[in-house]
């Protein structure tokens, strides 16, 4: 089917948090193949005006345009093909608008396309403005899953207090692909999955409702909430011929870009994903069935997240991944140019790694958590058994690797995954696929065989639940 020109291509795409992804599937023989794919960094980040150096935005209208330039990179006479469309991106993070001036259409070189108009910023998962204090000060949700800082409903409760001018300019809010699917759709009221509905807080899973009567006993905005839906389900039609898409191809409901890239290699219950990316996670599914607490236990480092036809994923969500080694190398550029001397990043990376790699072990012990855990936020880093020995360049690599694949494990002990009949591990991620010895690290802590290479890829997973 895949030589045939008249066959249907399903186009995924993902929105993350650094970059954006497009992937074109066609059916073969043996399933779906990727036919094509593009990647995208958005180049989003932006300062926030009202929470200061704690808050984390991105520009919308810089993601739509790397949307925008990776669909014009993929070929137009399979774009033209495309009968679905399932869309993914970075959940917990929130974005609002205004319902009849969300966008405008215009003619780029491949067709009409949409420009956000009377948009707000993105504030991202990674928002850190609601301090434990703040969010000690909010009701109770009836969720399975604590609030954290950088949920959407939490940052909604920010403005309500902090600055409630801002709210009254808008009357929609979603994740940034719930966005995206209510422009393409033009929706007069966002959908939402129960994925992302979960990953924004004050939302209950068993019943698929929000925790209006809460909400609304404290003033909370309950309009700006969006419906809910099932993930897999078909929100709309395009409206117009986006990009050469043609006019009415089926767009999904947003999804998780979590739950996509687990979709996109878990194939086994007996199998478990570890992905390090900018932060980190490893998965297990849990029996058909399983329901979540009723309440959500704030001390637990695992999170039961929404999965597909009902079913849950464990997961312990580290925020601590590859964004720590950045920050390290980050520091040592810092480190050398006030020393006067200039290295490249990306040279930075490459020696670190490399002297690394000549030191086989490391005495240093480095509890790598900069930028804390959602279970305790409170805990930051720390380095201990600190020797003259172990000083090099290596030595700290090693260890400071060694720290990130040890905080996910002691998130999700290897015990409870032998008990929970784990046979394997799926490796994934940038930071992994880049990092030998973050691979080595995880071959010496989980006595299960490592399997990497599994194109573990959000817009492929979103694309493939179409």
């Amino acid at each position: 089917a895949a030589g045939r020109p008249d066959a249907a291509c399903v186009l995924g795409i993902d929105l993350g948090t650094t970059s954006v992804k497009a992937a074109l599937l066609v059916g073969a023989e043996r399933g779906q193949v990727v036919a094509e794919s593009c990647s995208r960094e958005t180049q989003a980040h932006t300062s926030s005006l009202e929470a200061g150096p704690q808050g984390m935005e991105q520009n919308v209208r810089r993601i739509i345009r790397a949307l925008n330039e990776c669909l014009a990179a993929l070929p137009q006479q399979q774009l033209q093909r495309v009968s679905h469309i399932g869309i993914s991106g970075q959940m917990h993070g929130i974005v609002f608008w205004k319902k009849d001036k969300g966008c405008k259409w215009t003619e780029c070189g491949t067709g009409p396309t949409f420009e956000p108009e009377e948009v707000s910023h993105l504030i991202t998962w990674q928002d850190g403005r609601c301090s434990p204090t703040f969010l000690s000060s909010l009701p109770l949700p009836q969720a399975h899953i604590s609030l954290a800082t950088g949920f959407g409903c939490a940052t909604v409760y920010w403005y309500l207090k902090e600055s409630p001018d801002f709210l009254k300019s808008y009357d929609a809010a979603g994740t940034i692909h719930d966005y995206v699917v209510a422009m393409l759709c033009d929706l007069k009221k966002p959908l939402m999955s129960v994925q992302n509905a979960a990953s924004w807080g004050y939302f209950n899973s068993r019943n698929k409702s929000w925790n209006t009567d809460i909400l609304k006993k404290s003033g909370f905005p309950v309009h700006l909430l969006p419906e809910v839906g099932d993930p897999g389900s078909i929100a709309g039609r395009t409206i117009c011929a986006w990009h050469g898409i043609p006019k009415g191809a089926k767009v999904g409901i947003a999804l998780g870009d979590f739950q996509c890239s687990v979709y996109s290699c878990l194939t086994e219950r007996t199998d478990a994903v570890l992905n390090i990316g900018t932060s980190a996670q490893l998965t297990i599914s849990m029996p058909q069935g399983f329901q979540p607490p009723e309440t959500p236990d704030p001390s637990s480092a695992i999170t039961y997240f929404p999965y597909f036809n009902g079913d849950y994923l464990a997961v312990a969500a580290s925020l601590n991944g590859g964004n720590v080694l950045a920050t390290f190398v980050d520091m040592v550029a810092r480190w050398t140019e006030d020393l006067g001397l200039q290295v490249q990043e990306s040279a930075i990376y490459t020696k670190i790694i490399k002297a690394a790699l000549a030191q086989n072990d490391s005495k240093l012990s480095v509890h790598p958590t900069i930028f804390g855990e959602r279970h305790i936020p409170e805990q930051l880093a720390s380095v201990t058994n600190i020797a003259v020995s172990d000083l090099s360049l290596g030595h700290v690599t090693r260890a400071l690797c060694r720290g990130i694949v040890e905080n996910l494990c002691s998130m999700l002990p290897v015990q409870r995954l032998m008990e929970t009949g784990v046979r394997r591990i799926l490796g994934s991620g940038s930071a992994l696929a880049r990092n030998e010895v973050l691979r080595q690290e995880v071959e010496r802590i989980f006595p299960f065989p490592v399997v990497y290479g599994k194109d573990v890829d959000a817009a492929v997973g979103a694309a493939m639940v179409m």
